[in-house]
């Protein structure tokens, strides 16, 4: 397998974020984000509760807004040519409403060294750090947060003019279903009413800002990216089928099938009926957008059984480690057809829209030894999943590229900084950057 096989066409690239990577928290303007206020221990009746494991703390992260143009040089040097990362919202717009022009500066420096260097920008909007002083007044769960997205949007895209692919939303699902239906993520609010509310908020930023966009420049091209993870049934029996059938709906095409035009898929499940009360007079039309292409993120399979004691949705999700010992340092199953069975998933849709992965990788328990990271499980998982891919454009897939996540370790959010992620190695004391196996075999595999 060669990358050449792909075509000259084929985009390849890899990713970060702004919260996960960039540190300075404070500096410059940056305002508190969700993520500053979520790492706080938490009071509880007896102990205060650290929400990240080991204490960690978003703060100490990989330092990109001081080495950015270090960072860029090294991505260049493994052979990619696209570099896709996100606008902290928080350092644009502090308090949610007042620019911040060292913000804007940042951003600025970072595009040009990228186009100066031969590397082409693709930019996330929102991966997931929403200014606190929004979430104050009530985040995702406020409708208000049309207008307030609609701000930064077009902060962005007036102040950023030489990027020419923009992406809307990192992962809704998951920002959602973590940060305001369980808890576990920032904000850390919990419930149906809540989860309802910032899941179709949610939604239809999406077509907003999209149309926002456009109007502004419709040669720009613009997308959205989703989380889409395999899903399965524990055997072919009715009942666990129908398990998998209700967690697929749950986690691949809730968040995805308004965006396409066809709307909630409300009849299979009684309790998400109760979007409805969020839902406005023409808010489906507003949901549906033809985006210019779709960013598909995959990681690994899940599969679900039947479970009587659940009252509301009668699934159990079996856990990974209960299933095969092949599993990353998040535990979660290695199996390289996921992303082939998700190609085919999404292709099916037949919506003419081209598909591009936006983020696909591994988390490992990479350990120095002398200077180098010889991370061979993270290049056996690269090739097996990038021969899926290739399989599936071989079979008519209309996918034109493909980001490795992530470019460098980072804040992996609830886990803290022992999971690593990266091409590029981080010393978390020293800030020291040394490029992974990984990351050679990709040079390797691009010059080809």
């Amino acid at each position: 397998m060669k990358s050449s096989d792909f075509g000259d066409e084929f985009i390849w690239g890899t990713s970060i974020s702004a919260a996960q990577t960039e540190s300075a928290v404070t500096d410059d303007g940056k305002g508190h984000s969700i993520w500053d206020e979520f790492c706080k221990p938490q009071k509880s009746l007896l102990f205060k509760k650290h929400p990240i494991k080991n204490k960690h703390h978003i703060s100490d992260a990989s330092d990109f807004y001081f080495h950015y143009k270090h960072d860029i040089d090294m991505l260049k040097s493994m052979g990619f040519l696209h570099f896709r990362f996100s606008i902290s919202w928080s350092r644009i717009l502090p308090d949610g409403e007042t620019i911040n022009p060292k913000g804007i500066a940042f951003y600025n420096d970072v595009i040009d060294y990228c186009l100066q260097s031969g590397i082409e920008p693709w930019v996330t909007l929102y991966h997931w750090d929403l200014p606190h002083a929004l979430e104050l007044k009530g985040g995702w769960t406020n409708r208000d947060v049309l207008k307030w997205f609609k701000r930064f949007a077009k902060v962005c895209i007036i102040s950023f003019p030489y990027v020419k692919h923009w992406m809307i939303l990192n992962e809704p699902s998951v920002f959602v279903g973590a940060g305001y239906f369980f808890g576990i993520h920032a904000p850390g609010k919990k419930g149906f009413d809540n989860f309802f509310k910032a899941m179709h908020h949610a939604t239809l930023c999406t077509g907003h800002i999209f149309n926002i966009i456009k109007d502004i420049n419709p040669s720009l091209k613009v997308g959205s990216t989703f989380s889409f993870t395999q899903v399965e049934g524990l055997d072919t029996k009715e009942k666990n089928t129908k398990a998998a059938r209700t967690a697929d709906l749950l986690i691949n095409r809730m968040f995805f099938e308004p965006i396409i035009g066809k709307g909630y898929p409300l009849g299979e499940i009684k309790l998400l009926n109760q979007i409805g009360k969020y839902v406005k007079k023409g808010d489906e039309e507003r949901l549906a957008v033809k985006l210019d292409f779709i960013g598909i993120q995959n990681y690994t399979r899940e599969v679900f059984r039947h479970n009587p004691f659940n009252p509301f949705l009668n699934i159990k999700q079996i856990e990974a480690h209960k299933r095969t010992d092949k599993l990353t340092a998040m535990n979660w199953e290695i199996h390289p057809p996921s992303i082939y069975h998700i190609l085919k998933k999404v292709s099916d849709y037949e919506t003419g829209i081209p598909l591009i992965i936006t983020e696909n990788g591994i988390a490992l328990d990479d350990r120095l030894q002398g200077h180098e990271i010889k991370d061979a499980e993270r290049i056996a998982y690269y090739k097996t999943h990038i021969e899926q891919v290739a399989k599936a454009k071989n079979e008519g897939v209309d996918i034109r590229g493909y980001f490795a996540w992530s470019l460098m370790d980072n804040f992996e959010w609830a886990e803290g900084y022992y999971p690593r992620f990266g091409l590029i190695y981080i010393d978390f004391l020293t800030k020291q950057r040394i490029i992974k196996h990984s990351g050679r075999w990709f040079q390797q595999f691009l010059m080809n």
